[in-house]
């Protein structure tokens, strides 16, 4: 599934393309980067409520080549530089985590495996 379709199934809006036709096949969520930084994840989005620079240093550590912010955290400037410096893609959504990560998985996403 690429970014396009990701975003139109949560409702949000990409602030960051960096992965237009990337085929992204997993799901993670989760406001603990420590949980995070368990894995590394190909092909996985990260969907999390903790809108700081902390969540993208995490993604790139991870591996993780799209963050979606949910209950409409807002990513500064700041944050969407350093996204762009490390070819993270960023959406914004005003649905919660839960929702997200259901909607994506009834879409064929799968849960990283643990």
């Amino acid at each position: 599934m690429n970014l396009h379709q990701i975003n139109e199934i949560i409702n949000g809006t990409i602030q960051l393309d960096c992965h237009s036709h990337h085929d992204y096949t997993n799901v993670f969520a989760s406001d603990l980067m420590s949980d995070v930084l368990r894995y590394y994840m190909e092909s996985t989005l990260l969907i999390t409520g903790l809108c700081t620079l902390q969540a993208i240093r995490t993604a790139e550590i991870s591996n993780i080549s799209c963050i979606i912010f949910a209950r409409s955290k807002r990513v500064s400037g700041e944050m969407l530089q350093l996204a762009k410096e490390n070819n993270i893609a960023i959406i914004e959504s005003g649905l919660t985590v839960f929702e997200i990560a259901g909607r994506l998985y009834q879409n064929g996403l799968k849960p990283v495996a643990g």
